[in-house]
């Protein structure tokens, strides 16, 4: 059970955005102050200064996981690179028909998305989250996603995206969703703004 006890000590430390207060790790964990006690021992004996790259912290009252001082010149220097920018909404929309309709075509996007898909479609690609995979029958480009994409959802094959009929829309989505169809189709009868008629 110690050992049992310890790992989920450990994950509970590693996940934690701040420092985490003894009530809350046994009201996490479901023991008693004296096996939490006994786990703690053991995690910050596998973690003990100088063993590893980071130390078990009492700060502000709770428990955290912090960079070992010697480390923290190399962890600035990482951490002073810019970091790249969340998804947009857009963005992530866009990545998301392309994740489940792949190969799709940049029109395809525009037609289900129901404006134009451009932008996003750029930013993903520069970033390196979709890639060209060809060309439609009608000569649109298409595109699919890229193993970094896996890689940052912690997917290991496609097979892995959530199921599409997990999705249980509100009503208010269902009316959103049939509104945007609606347009989107009255669009592509009459030639969507910023999509390529040749789809």
């Amino acid at each position: 059970m110690s050992a049992e006890l310890t790992r989920r000590l450990e994950a509970l430390l590693f996940v934690a955005p701040e420092p985490v207060t003894g009530a809350e790790l046994l009201e996490a964990l479901e023991c008693e102050p004296g096996e939490l006690d006994l786990a703690l021992a053991e995690l910050r004996g596998a973690y003990a200064p100088g063993l590893r790259g980071i130390e078990v912290k009492e700060v502000a009252g709770g428990l955290t996981f912090a960079t070992a001082p010697d480390a923290e010149d190399s962890v600035r220097r990482l951490l002073a690179k810019p970091r790249t920018p969340p998804l947009t909404p857009a963005q992530a929309e866009t990545l998301s028909i392309v994740a489940y309709l792949q190969p799709v075509s940049r029109p395809e996007i525009t037609r289900i998305r129901g404006v134009s898909a451009d932008s996003a479609s750029s930013t993903l690609l520069e970033r390196g989250l979709i890639e060209e995979a060809g060309r439609s029958q009608f000569g649109a480009v298409l595109y699919r996603t890229t193993p970094l994409f896996l890689k940052l959802f912690g997917l290991a094959s496609l097979q892995d995206l959530p199921e599409v009929t997990a999705w249980d829309p509100s009503p208010e989505e269902t009316a959103d969703l049939r509104d945007r169809l609606l347009k989107a189709g009255e669009a592509r009868a009459g030639g969507p703004v910023g999509a390529d008629p040749a789809g």
